[in-house]
Formats: structure tokens, sequence, C-alpha cells
């Protein structure tokens, strides 16, 4: 079955097919849907719904909510990020699960509710203290904004780890058809670490402080491998990229703007090919550097160059790349023509 909807209501139909039991959050512009959907919804089907009285609330409800096994999940945009950043650190720490989505307006400062991926480094960096890392999924449509939410709560409780699903204005705002998903998410199996306060769970701890220098370190250590142990799910996109002379690469919106500037590549005579990451963290590492054996990478982005320092990061030091970039930001699209006369410029430079 088929329905016309958009972004931000898709991701509360994913959340309903994962057996979401919790939604605790404030409205913001662009992400005010989300919390809509979710107080129609979740109690229309005997879940809870709670509109908090600011995002810092927000976050530690669904602390709370996960530390009893619960599948909790909260929305918000921009300055409501921020004010979550302690929060996430928190469940990082005490290795709790939950899914956060992030639908991000400009910045800094309040800025707009245009779309911009400034808050990538935020993100995929993680942006409070500590050396925590979240898992970040990255939507470029409409039925993405579903099935990825679907998929952050599998992952958050694989890993018992915050994932964010990171869109802003265009995939939350746009509607499109989105097909509902076939099946129903299994409930997770918590009872070995979660509080459900019962005997058999009388001797789990939830906490994220160590106040022994040792045991603080030896947490870091295995957070370090569990974060590397993620690797595996890692994913990401190509298209037309076989025989491709330049790659063009972007995620959300910058993805589609960038594969239809592929195809009109392709019918100037220019081999060009796509590359777009679904992870933003882990980083689709391998697969990027199968695909920049062409030698040539033209970054679309909407921000300052976050995303082009992340591919340059992740590039193999033996290959030799040239790594472009086409980008705006405060609110504006990049054009298809933007990134076709960049990709040109980039192939006619070719000694």
């Amino acid at each position: 079955m088929r329905k016309f909807i958009k972004g931000n209501e898709a991701v509360m139909v994913g959340a309903l097919y994962a057996g979401c039991d919790a939604y605790y959050g404030y409205p913001i512009t662009p992400a005010s849907e989300i919390a809509h959907a979710a107080a129609t919804w979740l109690p229309a089907t005997g879940k809870e719904f709670l509109q908090a009285e600011c995002e810092t609330a927000s976050i530690n409800m669904v602390y709370g909510a996960a530390s009893a096994g619960k599948l909790a999940m909260t929305a918000t945009s921009g300055p409501g990020m921020s004010l979550m950043q302690e929060g996430l650190s928190y469940l990082a720490g005490a290795q709790l699960p939950a899914v956060i989505v992030n639908v991000m307006r400009t910045g800094p400062g309040l800025g707009n509710i245009g779309p911009e991926q400034g808050d990538y480094n935020q993100a995929v960096k993680g942006g409070g203290h500590g050396n925590y890392r979240a898992i970040v999924l990255a939507p470029a449509s409409v039925q993405e904004m579903c099935d990825l939410t679907m998929r952050a709560f599998e992952l958050a409780f694989r890993y018992r780890n915050p994932v964010i699903v990171w869109a802003y204005a265009v995939q939350g705002q746009m509607m499109e058809s989105l097909k509902r998903p076939q099946t129903v998410m299994q409930r997770p199996e918590t009872s070995k670490w979660a509080i459900h306060a019962n005997a058999d769970t009388r001797g789990n701890l939830v906490m994220s402080i160590n106040l022994e220098p040792d045991r603080q370190e030896e947490l870091n250590w295995m957070l370090q491998r569990k974060y590397e142990a993620m690797q595996v799910e890692a994913e990401a996109k190509t298209y037309r990229d076989e025989d491709a002379e330049v790659i063009l690469t972007g995620y959300g919106s910058c993805a589609r703007i960038a594969r239809s500037a592929v195809d009109s590549l392709r019918a100037k005579g220019i081999k060009a090919g796509l590359f777009s990451p679904v992870t933003l963290s882990p980083f689709p590492r391998d697969r990027l550097n199968s695909v920049a054996e062409a030698g040539r990478v033209l970054v679309v982005e909407l921000s300052n160059g976050q995303y082009r320092d992340d591919v340059l990061l992740h590039l193999d030091r033996d290959l030799k790349v040239d790594v472009g970039l086409v980008n705006r930001m405060g609110g504006n699209l990049v054009s298809v023509d933007e990134v076709m006369s960049r990709a040109m410029e980039m192939m006619e430079a070719i000694p």
C-alpha cells in the first residue's frame, strides 16, 4: 500500500513499524510534523507521546525510557540538537539505544528554516563531550525517511548506541509516494542490561560515570572497538560508476541533484558516476576508495566543505585523486547546472 506523505510524517510511519514505545520531544521548525504525527499516532496505538518543556528534558526522558529497555525516540532541529548534546554523550557513555531525528536548519545561530548541511560535524564527529560516536544515517527521499528510521531502531539496539537520522528541510517537508514497510521489526531482548523493575534485572546497572581512571579508560577502549565493529554497517549507493572518469558525491538531496548531473554529463559525452553514502557514520570508506580510482571526485554539499573534509580524510593516501567542491549555504540549493559546470572544469584541467 502506498501513501502520499511528507518526509517528516514518514519518520513516524517507520517508527511505528519499528515498534516505537515512546516519543519525547519539543516541536521546532522544520521538524515539527514529526511531533505532530507522533502525538496523533502513538497514543492511538497505545504508545506514549509527551511534549517536553524543552529539548534538554526531551533527551533525558529518552535516556530514562531507554534505561528501561523501551524503544524511545525524539526529533529536533538546529538549536534543539545543540541542547541535546550532553544527553547524547550520556546515552553513549551508558551504552543505551536511542533514535534521534535531526531535520536541521541553516545556521549558525537561529539562521532560517531552509535546506543546509552545516551540522555535519556535529552529528558525525560527536557534538558532545567525550570520545563517543553516534551512528548517522542520511536519507535522500521520503521512502528513506521511513526505512532508515526503522533501521535506526534496529542498529540502536544491536549496538546499544544512539543513532541519528540526519536530514534537513528538503527531505522533511517534501511530499512523495511512500510504500509502507512489509514487516514489523522484531522486538529486541533487553533483560541483560535494562532495568525492568523485576527480580531478573535487579542486578543491572545503568550509568555513565567511572571515577576510577583505569576503569574509565577501559570503557573508552571498549567503545572504540565497538565503533570499529560498526564499520560492517557502512553503506553507500553508486550509479554509473563502472567506467566513470569523474565521480560526483553527495548525500541527501545533493545525491539526487548529483545523479541528475551524472545523466546530463553522460549525454554530453563525459563519463560521470555517483557515490552517495547512506551511512555518514560509519563512513563507507572502502566503497569510496573503490570508486575514487577514477582519479577525480567532485563533492556536492550544502555546507562549507565539512563533507568534503571527510572525503579527503577517508581517501587512501596512495591514491592520487583530484577532489573538487561545489557548494551553497544559507538555505540555497546547488543547481544541476552548477554541478555540471564544475565537473566539466575538472575534466578540462586534465593535462
